[in-house]
């Protein structure tokens, strides 16, 4: 799975990219730090999943996966937040994501939000 991370935080995306290195099937394919350069490179890479921050510059990770969800529907969207999840899943499901994580329990919810995903896809 192509996967593209998008953070302000660098040290974010370094841990994002440290915890889908462990997966083999996973290859990160782009990183974008504002809801812009995400937008742009996901047109350019065509990625299979965009892990978006809910909060970056530009349009935010909710807006990007609207937009996503309009412009390249075969994207899945996976939003990334320090904020509750659950406070979130409304918003997420109406942006047309496919799942909210964490970012406190990245490293042990990540990868069973994308394998979710994945055995959608199937």
């Amino acid at each position: 799975m192509r996967v593209l991370i998008a953070d302000d935080n660098h040290l974010v995306r370094q841990g994002v990219r440290r915890i889908l290195s462990s997966q083999l099937n996973h290859e990160v394919c782009g990183e974008a730090s504002d809801g812009t350069e995400v937008l742009r490179l996901a047109h350019i890479l065509l990625p299979d999943l965009v892990l978006l921050d809910v909060s970056m510059p530009g349009s935010g990770g909710l807006q990007a996966a609207r937009i996503l969800r309009r412009e390249l529907p075969q994207v899945k969207v996976v939003i990334m937040s320090q904020h509750d999840p659950s406070y979130l899943l409304s918003h997420v499901i109406e942006a047309g994501a496919h799942g909210c994580v964490d970012k406190s329990r990245l490293d042990s919810d990540l990868a069973a939000t994308i394998e979710n995903i994945e055995e959608t896809r199937a």
